[in-house]
């Protein structure tokens, strides 16, 4: 008996729902990438990119636990001497574009490379309710169900 290896023309992704609203970013963010990189399948192969779609709505709406909300930094290098820059979370998620701490914690968890740059182009977040995915059908995954502390509880 050998260990199945699944080949890339084998491939069959399917499309998921994830509303964020309520949800806490650390376990979204596990959930998600285990479907973007296709561990949730029997079918998983290391080497093969047969994970899901994921799209992400309400990502303004999902919450950080603890004092992170303040206190989580994210940092990034300009490239010149002394040019590193930093903002809080609470900068973000309130700024232009809060779809984006949710994207760095899925992108965290996923391996660096060629894979995974390609297994990221598989996630879509939108801020919103709305998003143009609505032909591919996708399927709606209830987080919230699935632990009691995937939710904040006040």
């Amino acid at each position: 008996m050998s260990t199945f290896m699944q080949k890339p023309a084998e491939v069959e992704k399917k499309w998921i729902l994830i509303d964020a609203e309520g949800l806490v970013v650390g376990r979204l963010a596990t959930i998600i990438a285990m479907h973007l990189r296709g561990k949730t399948k029997a079918t998983y192969t290391p080497h093969v990119d047969d994970g899901d779609n994921v799209i992400v709505i309400n990502a303004e709406k999902a919450v950080l636990t603890g004092k992170k909300y303040t206190d989580k930094k994210y940092y990034w290098h300009t490239g010149y001497p002394g040019g590193i820059k930093e903002r809080t979370a609470r900068q973000i998620i309130e700024g232009k574009f809060p779809e984006r701490v949710i994207e760095k914690a899925v992108e965290r968890m996923i391996p660096r490379g060629p894979l995974g740059r390609r297994q990221m182009k598989n996630l879509r977040v939108y801020a919103g309710t709305n998003h143009p995915h609505e032909a591919q059908q996708p399927v709606t995954l209830d987080v919230a169900a699935l632990n009691s502390k995937n939710t904040r509880s006040a």
